[in-house]
């Protein structure tokens, strides 16, 4: 059994490893910038489990926990992979009809916000407990499950739909100038070994 196990968990941590290079700083290898996006969810829903695992642990045992996720929250999920959809993949969306006003792409963005605005105030709950300057235990729960919620439920109505309509409507020739864009921001945004940081911070995760 725990042969089995152990071969489970090393398939599981291959296809992290491939997602979160694949999805930030490999673009090349990609065919389709959705790809590259879809690969990046794999990854930021395996941190949300562990963000959900830890709403059910002392808060004062786990405050460097919550730290790292958090960061992986702030830099991977919203500046990495956020920044490609809502500067390169939405405005490619809408050159090609599909509106950002009542539609599924203003949508998505009023979900980012909201997604940001929990991120927020998680941070200041964990600041504010590891100063003990107060008590925000709830705080920082309420905020957390309300994302994970949140994050999930996005991540599957892009995959299911703002994705596809992607790859309907942008022709092949610019979804190959937007991988060329990814792959830009990467580089000046993020900076050399960001995913190989943000793959590590997943893994600690993952043990939790």
């Amino acid at each position: 059994m725990n042969i089995c196990n152990n071969e489970f968990e090393a398939k599981g941590e291959k296809k992290m490893e491939q997602a979160i290079s694949h999805g930030c700083g490999c673009a090349h290898e990609a065919e389709k910038p959705t790809e590259i996006l879809s690969d990046e969810h794999r990854v930021i829903e395996r941190v949300l489990d562990a963000l959900q695992r830890l709403t059910a642990v002392p808060v004062n045992q786990s405050l460097e926990q919550w730290r790292k996720a958090l960061e992986f929250f702030r830099h991977f999920a919203d500046q990495c992979h956020h920044f490609k959809e809502e500067k390169v993949l939405f405005p490619a969306m809408e050159e090609h009809g599909i509106p950002r006003e009542g539609g599924p792409i203003g949508m998505m963005l009023q979900e980012h916000e909201e997604g940001r605005a929990h991120v927020k105030a998680m941070v200041a709950a964990v600041e504010e407990l590891s100063t003990g300057t107060g008590a925000a235990d709830e705080v920082l729960l309420t905020h957390a499950r309300a994302y994970v919620t949140l994050l999930r439920e996005h991540i599957q109505k892009e995959d299911d739909i703002l994705f596809r309509m992607a790859d309907e409507v942008i022709p092949e020739d610019e979804q190959r100038e937007i991988l060329k864009q990814f792959e830009t921001h990467e580089a000046q945004e993020m900076g050399p070994g960001a995913h190989e940081k943000y793959l590590g911070i997943a893994r600690e995760l993952e043990a939790v």
